[in-house]
């Protein structure tokens, strides 16, 4: 049997029979191939799905911890130039500006998890190709 690069053997010289021998084993590897994408697949959706969590939580944490404390230091600087109702009213949009950021790197983590091919279409794929063939 020759080797050729990456491992892979020339099959033209097989016969039949030895053809039909290695299925078993080429579908134990499929099987094993398609459990460990499915994993994987689960390893970096959670991994995605915890940091859009944590990104969310963060735009909550700024908008109801940081409003009363740095809006408030806020409001006393900015109301020596202006009037206190117009501070407090900046103060409050910037806030805004800044929950509306955390929640959106949120959401496009999110994003991410659809974007992925899950494993179930990877296995329907493979079972199109192969009926196709045959």
């Amino acid at each position: 049997m020759e080797t050729r690069r990456r491992g892979f053997r020339d099959r033209a010289d097989d016969s039949l029979l030895t053809l039909l021998g290695e299925v078993p084993e080429l579908i134990r590897n499929l099987v094993i191939a398609e459990i460990d994408a499915a994993k994987a697949w689960l390893a970096r959706t959670a991994k995605d799905g915890g940091w859009g969590a944590l990104w969310v939580f963060a735009a909550l944490f700024v908008l109801f911890w940081s409003v009363p404390v740095l809006g408030t230091f806020v409001i006393a600087g900015l109301s020596s130039w202006w009037p206190v109702w117009l501070s407090a009213l900046v103060v409050f949009f910037a806030m805004l500006i800044v929950t509306a950021v955390l929640a959106w790197l949120g959401i496009l983590r999110f994003r991410k998890i659809g974007e992925r091919q899950n494993p179930v279409q990877s296995i329907a794929q493979d079972v199109k190709e192969v009926r196709d063939e045959l």
